[in-house]
């Protein structure tokens, strides 16, 4: 069987075992994947719908192997012609903005750099907004350019669609909210990186925080259209097709769960960013969806896409081959698979592995070259920088926490001196 064909029939298989493991927990737990919800219930989540984070209800690592795979990659020169901006080491927002800006009028690139968004914002052009983000987004600026390139902003009909997803979770309990409100509640801890508050105003940000976050994956759970717009792009499974135990019309079947998209540890991070730029639950919600829907599904569905989870890790793997081979023998030969150390970053596109800041830099650059390729190079940056370490240590224990803390990392520096190196 060539490696292709064995990566589709890995991609059904893995399925498969994600339904039987729902049906397992079903059984366990003596419930249904999908059921009405008891008037009392319904009326009790309603009234705690913006206390979420207090709401309760009722290890394996990947070993694959990459490098057999006959999928095309781009080496590091290929990827210099990609990204000129850093390659050439142009001013960015995201490594010096107290700099003199060369700009007559501005005191600083931080000042330029707002005074070139505010109008690039007033053209509302999605093309010309990317042009501007690959080189940093200010702060004050960036909730509007996002929404404007990824086309979420707000209307009327919207605002309508998000109150019938919120009746929707009032009404029907699916067995995947408990994995929602736990993944919720586990990473609640990455939260106080996000808000640097004291006292009363820091537990009101990090509570703010936690509920969004929970509303919009519960939220996202019954979209139908996050799973047409997937199938269309081939970028979805077969989700299970399942009665609503309770429902008047018990023989109609619902996809379970309507979105096509099953949860998993870490995967309400997606949504941290988000938070942090927006405080209206529907536009928070909407412009989440739509960086989904464009780029985050491509990293847990096995695929051959070249932006696919399985190409970025290829990529990774022969970037660090052919630029740090001394790294790359130093870890066969204390029998790390390399890309185990950087998967968890990959996944997550960094999220609640990055400092705010930093991880909001990187989703520019993402969104701007409309590129994940960036996941691999950043990781590629991160084990250069820190490879002294890592040759002092000869364990996966010992490598993990070299790697743990990346809260002084500086993403847009680090990605220029991969790409600047000769």
């Amino acid at each position: 069987m060539d490696p292709l064909t064995s990566l589709q029939k890995a991609s059904a298989q893995w399925e498969k075992r994600i339904h039987k493991s729902l049906n397992s927990m079903c059984s366990d737990l003596e419930t249904s994947l999908a059921k009405i919800r008891p008037q009392s219930e319904q009326e009790e989540l309603a009234d705690k719908w913006n206390e979420l984070s207090t709401y309760t209800l009722g290890k394996d690592e990947p070993k694959w192997e990459f490098a057999h795979l006959p999928l095309q990659v781009k080496t590091l020169d290929e990827l210099r012609k990609v990204y000129p901006e850093w390659a050439s080491g142009e001013p960015l927002l995201g490594v010096n903005p107290s700099m003199p800006s060369p700009v007559p009028g501005f005191a600083t690139l931080e000042a330029e750099r707002v005074g070139l968004g505010e109008r690039v914002a007033a053209l509302a052009y999605a093309p010309v907004i990317q042009e501007y983000l690959k080189k940093g987004s200010p702060q004050c600026l960036r909730a509007t350019l996002w929404a404007l390139v990824l086309g979420s902003d707000i209307r009327q009909q919207q605002a309508a669609l998000f109150a019938q997803l919120k009746a929707s979770v009032l009404e029907v309990d699916l067995m995947i909210d408990k994995l929602i409100f736990k993944d919720v509640q586990l990473t609640a801890s990455n939260d106080d990186q996000y808000f640097v508050f004291e006292d009363l105003l820091y537990q009101a940000k990090i509570f703010q925080h936690v509920r969004s976050r929970s509303q919009v994956m519960l939220c996202f759970s019954r979209d139908g259209s996050v799973r047409a717009a997937l199938s269309a792009a081939a970028g979805a499974g077969t989700p299970l097709q399942v009665a609503v135990r309770g429902r008047l019309a018990p023989d109609r079947l619902t996809a379970f769960p309507p979105s096509g998209v099953i949860p998993f540890h870490g995967f309400s991070m997606y949504a941290t960013p988000f938070c942090y730029l927006y405080d209206d639950p529907v536009q928070l919600y909407y412009t989440f969806r739509a960086f989904y829907i464009r780029y985050w599904h491509r990293l847990h569905y096995i695929s051959t896409h070249p932006q696919g989870i399985v190409s970025l890790c290829l990529l990774y793997e022969r970037l660090l081959e052919a630029n740090e081979p001394l790294l790359w023998i130093h870890f066969r030969n204390i029998n790390i698979n390399p890309i185990r150390v950087v998967f968890k970053w990959l996944m997550r596109a960094f999220s609640g592995h990055l400092p705010p800041d930093q991880l909001l830099l990187l989703w520019d650059a993402i969104l701007g070259y409309d590129s994940l390729e960036i996941l691999p190079l950043l990781a590629l940056a991160i084990l250069s920088f820190r490879k002294e370490n890592i040759f002092q240590v000869n364990t996966l224990q010992n490598v993990d926490a070299v790697l743990a803390d990346l809260s002084t990392i500086s993403v847009l520096p680090l990605l220029q001196l991969a790409l600047m190196k000769p």
